[in-house]
């Protein structure tokens, strides 16, 4: 036999409950047990659980009493963190707390000071607290994947050992190298590419553009990304592609007075080189998107916000964490991090690194404001989208010339003149999505 509550709405049955605990008080003892009864029967609970839900200690209501502790939050805190989680590229509760007291100095110049008990709250909250606080707002993105390219050298093959598995190293200067594709799905034409380098003890990440992807462009990316590391190149650990396997970057990386260690990973076994591939994702995918780059002038845009404002955030105020353990259990792995640290502390903490290196860093980061860092993202972010709108409108027009001449040549074709002969310049070009715009809202 159905009771009456399973044909009753939610909000009837809220309804109901607020309305008998309204009146139950007021009842002598005859008059609640018949409530007790009355409300037992509609509802289908038994009498004790009755008693709980009239009395206000459980209950469908609004009024009802929250189980669990109460939160050590409120939404003033709640605001703080949010938009330092929000200007911080949305890390997770592990690395945004160590990333709160980096960027709270920057909060207060543009907030005004915080009241000493609401900075208290905000650098108490846990990584849990701070991923429940985060949650609600997170935006789930599509997996996307890309495509191989390239051909090999087999002499340098027998040349350049392979190097796999879990690499030890006790310095910074051994930089996993990697490339990522701007051409939208399309290998045609030129295209943007962006180099990828990132070193294997702190993390530290560099960027740079490149127009197309042949060996002279990737030795100039390195050159240049070389120039402004704060540490000595020491080890460059490539994939198979043609871009790192040529003869311009082999007398680049070989004909040097300090040797570099010139390794690369097995071929289609991208975990080798799983450094680099997360940056990939983190650092370039996630900033830039999956549209396609085919103007010249999107080059120096991109390399002055990687150089000015996404690179300095990155490496001095976005605190990362490594991989120390991992152990396999059956069917499962379990995997153990270290502590979330920036790039920069991790390069601050190593007894390899000299003082003279570190007092650099420390001036550096001092010079630095996390806040100012990403509104310039943003505003460097909206230039190179509105240039690449504008490169879209032009193509589109491209397109509709086109149609019209074919349309023009058609209708010729069927007179007794015979319509001017012409070969029309193909170019490959693919749209970026709309949802793929991924400069943000300011806050």
């Amino acid at each position: 036999m159905k009771v009456l509550s399973e044909i009753m709405s939610k909000e009837s049955r809220e309804q109901y409950l607020e309305s008998c605990r309204v009146r139950y008080p007021s009842r002598n003892r005859q008059g609640k047990s018949l409530m007790i009864d009355e409300v037992s029967d509609t509802m289908g609970w038994d009498r004790k659980h009755t008693i709980k839900a009239l009395n206000g200690k459980v209950s469908l209501g609004k009024k009802a009493n929250n189980r669990g502790s109460k939160p050590t939050y409120g939404e003033a805190e709640k605001t703080v963190i949010l938009k330092v989680w929000k200007l911080s590229e949305q890390p997770c509760g592990k690395r945004l707390k160590p990333t709160l007291p980096l960027w709270l100095s920057s909060y207060e110049k543009r907030h005004g000071k915080l009241p000493e008990e609401v900075r208290e709250r905000v650098l108490k909250c846990s990584e849990r607290q701070l991923d429940r606080i985060t949650r609600p707002h997170r935006v789930g993105g599509e997996k996307r994947y890309g495509r191989s390219r390239g051909r090999t050298s087999h002499r340098l093959k027998t040349l350049i050992p392979v190097k796999c598995g879990p690499q030890e190293v006790d310095r910074p200067g051994y930089m996993e190298v990697d490339t990522v594709s701007h051409g939208g799905g399309s290998s045609s034409g030129d295209f943007m590419w962006s180099l990828t380098m990132t070193d294997l003890h702190s993390g530290w990440t560099d960027l740079y553009g490149l127009w197309g992807c042949r060996g002279s462009e990737v030795r100039v990316g390195v050159s240049a990304i070389e120039s402004r590391l704060p540490f000595d190149l020491l080890g460059f650990d490539c994939d198979n592609g043609s871009e790192f396997l040529n003869e311009i970057l082999e007398t680049y990386l070989t004909q040097r007075e300090r040797k570099v260690e010139w390794t690369r990973s097995r071929p289609y076994k991208k975990n080798d080189q799983a450094h680099v591939e997360q940056k990939n994702f983190t650092h370039v995918r996630q900033l830039l998107g999956y549209g396609r780059f085919s103007d010249l002038d999107l080059v120096p845009m991109v390399n002055e916000l990687y150089s000015k404002a996404w690179l300095p955030m990155r490496n001095y105020f976005t605190p990362v964490m490594k991989l120390v353990e991992k152990q396999r259990e059956g069917s499962k792995v379990k995997k153990k991090y270290d502590e979330p640290q920036t790039p920069c502390d991790r390069l601050l903490s190593c007894p390899k690194v000299t003082e003279e290196v570190k007092n650099h860093l420390r001036k550096m980061r001092g010079s630095l404001d996390p806040i100012e860092l990403s509104e310039d993202i943003e505003r460097r972010l909206r230039d190179i989208f509105e240039r690449i709108g504008e490169i879209e409108e032009q193509r589109a027009e491209e397109e509709r010339w086109i149609a019209e001449i074919e349309e023009e040549r058609e209708s010729a074709s069927g007179c007794d003149s015979v319509p001017p002969t012409g070969a029309i310049a193909p170019f490959g070009y693919t749209a970026s999505h709309p949802e793929e715009t991924l400069a943000k809202e300011v806050i």
